[in-house]
């Protein structure tokens, strides 16, 4: 008689550390140029054996902010990084993060208060200064 393998539960501490390394993998496509998509929370629920709702709540229940918010966070660090230490165009770094330029454009100042090219000098200036 065959062995039925069951995932454990996990407690919401767990899952929300699943979560967050799920994600800084996901990152780390995106950094390396790997990502062909950007994940949804559905993805990381399937990834993670639970359903969607329940991820999202819990991650909400037991830090305070939504996984979108950690998402966010996690792309525009990447943002950052390439744009700071690569030679890639703004263009680039928008299509390794598997966004259309203009909505990246957008996103990007939307969190930075400045685009992208605008970061980008001002981390120059910085490292000339």
């Amino acid at each position: 008689m065959p062995v039925r393998r069951t995932q454990r539960p996990l407690r919401p501490q767990e899952l929300t550390a699943a979560y967050l390394k799920a994600l800084d993998l996901h990152m780390a496509e995106f950094r390396a140029g790997t990502a062909d998509c950007a994940w949804e929370i559905r993805d990381f629920a399937e990834h993670l054996f639970v359903h969607p709702t329940h991820l999202s709540n819990t991650i909400q229940e037991v830090t305070g902010r939504s996984p979108c918010d950690f998402y966010e966070e996690g792309l525009m660090d990447v943002a950052r990084e390439l744009l700071s230490t690569s030679e890639l165009s703004a263009a680039e770094v928008a299509r390794r993060l598997t966004m259309d330029p203009s909505n990246f454009n957008k996103f990007f100042k939307r969190f930075e208060g400045m685009t992208p090219i605008q970061f980008r000098e001002q981390q120059a200036l910085r490292r000339s200064a």
